[in-house]
């Protein structure tokens, strides 16, 4: 059949005419097809995901319950706009209880439809042609793919093992140094579980002001942190005057689907993007806002319990893959678990990457998990694995156990 017409339009950034005719087939599609394969050749069979990056269980009784009384009320039909003061109010209050950090709700708060669009939105505040953004991989393209998009460039800074997946600034070009404008961080970080420390924020910070550049802090697994109190670049010195954080509802409070976050930070940072959003949605539902204003305000009895049932399955996940001569090194954050796959099997298969090596896990183990080669060969486990009760996360664990054992890896 002949191409439409439209094949010569479409725009060069998702491809031009060549768009819809690539033949590559990408990692998470390639795991869809090899469950599918797994499944149909062992009829029956319980495939364990630990693909998934997303939360196990549904959104707190009282969190539904208040969802279900704002959604009746009248008021509640209009668009949302910029946000509503509620929620404002909520994220005021629990950014600083839980971080320690004053904001304006006014000027330095602004409500997102999730953390990905805020990302898609940031680009178009600052990146002209030619400008950079920075960021870090292994890690969340989005930002990245907007800045080209606008006829930016992507820089990527690597997230080593052995600089505790924190990039390295000095390697930045003074060119590069000069013509960023965005400087992507993410933590507790995906996918390698670490969390950032005091004095990598200070030294961020400094970076960020010697050379003019927004740092836009990623911070959905903020809650999630096993080392500590979470920590906010807003509560070290200059972070206000350098930075935005992205926050959100999704990981610390079972809330995915709802589509709700926060950016939060340098004010003239906020409003342009407060400008941008205007002109790019019409809001979240107001019901949605104040039922999350209700979660935020009860953090200390929602938060907590799904921070300790990730930190409880990652630990006997970890003990599992350490007996079995694995790297494996708890996260200090996050719900994942980010390993180096072995060499391969004593006196059998060779493992050529972490692709590799996860395509073996789906077929001959059927545990599903997602390969990371952007920096060395890894793999990442994911604690949300559905487990609705104690009794069936230990046998899901056991059954990982016992799935893995009768093979003797080499490292």
């Amino acid at each position: 059949m002949a191409d439409s017409y439209l094949q010569r339009m479409f725009a060069e950034r998702i491809g031009g005419a060549s768009f819809g005719k690539d033949t590559k087939i990408y990692k998470f599609e390639k795991i869809k097809r090899a469950k599918r394969a797994a499944l149909a050749a062992n009829p029956g069979a319980e495939l364990i995901d630990m693909g998934v990056g997303e939360p196990d269980d549904k959104a707190f009784p009282e969190v539904i319950q208040a969802l279900a009384v704002e959604a009746d009320k009248l008021e509640n039909r209009f668009y949302a706009d910029n946000g509503g003061p509620e929620f404002k109010e909520a994220v005021k209050n629990y950014m600083k209880e839980l971080y320690n950090v004053e904001l304006d709700a006014d000027t330095e708060i602004l409500h997102t439809i999730g953390s990905k669009s805020a990302l898609t939105l940031l680009p178009s505040c600052f990146i002209n042609p030619g400008d950079i953004t920075l960021m870090t991989i292994p890690g969340y393209p989005v930002m990245g793919t907007w800045t080209k998009y606008l006829g930016g460039e992507v820089v990527n800074m690597p997230l080593l093992k052995e600089n505790g997946f924190f990039p390295d600034f000095s390697k930045l070009t003074a060119d590069q140094r000069k013509r960023a404008k965005l400087c992507y961080l993410n933590y507790p970080n995906n996918p390698t579980g670490a969390c950032a420390t005091p004095e990598f924020y200070d030294k961020a910070i400094q970076f960020a002001k010697e050379n003019d550049i927004l740092l836009v802090i990623d911070a959905p697994y903020a809650p999630l942190n096993f080392k500590g109190k979470p920590l906010s670049i807003m509560s070290r010195p200059g972070g206000k005057e350098v930075a935005v954080e992205l926050h959100s509802m999704s990981k610390g409070f079972n809330m995915t689907g709802w589509r709700l976050g926060w950016i939060c930070g340098n004010a003239d940072a906020v409003k342009a993007f407060a400008t941008v959003k205007d002109n790019a949605d019409s809001g979240q539902f107001l019901a949605i806002q104040k039922a999350a204003a209700k979660a935020l305000a009860n953090q200390r009895n929602i938060t907590p319990i799904i921070c300790e049932k990730y930190r409880r399955r990652l630990a006997a996940l970890c003990g599992t893959l350490q007996a079995l001569g694995f790297d494996a090194r708890m996260p200090e954050g996050s719900f994942y678990l980010y390993v180096e796959i072995p060499k391969g099997i004593k006196g059998g298969r060779r493992f050529e990457s972490g692709e590799d090596f996860s395509q073996w896990m789906i077929t001959e183990k059927l545990i599903s998990t997602v390969p990371w080669d952007d920096v060395g060969h890894f793999v990442r486990f994911s604690a949300t694995f559905v487990a609705p009760t104690l009794e069936e996360e230990n046998r899901v664990l056991n059954e990982v156990k016992k799935r893995l054992a009768d093979s003797e890896f080499e490292f």
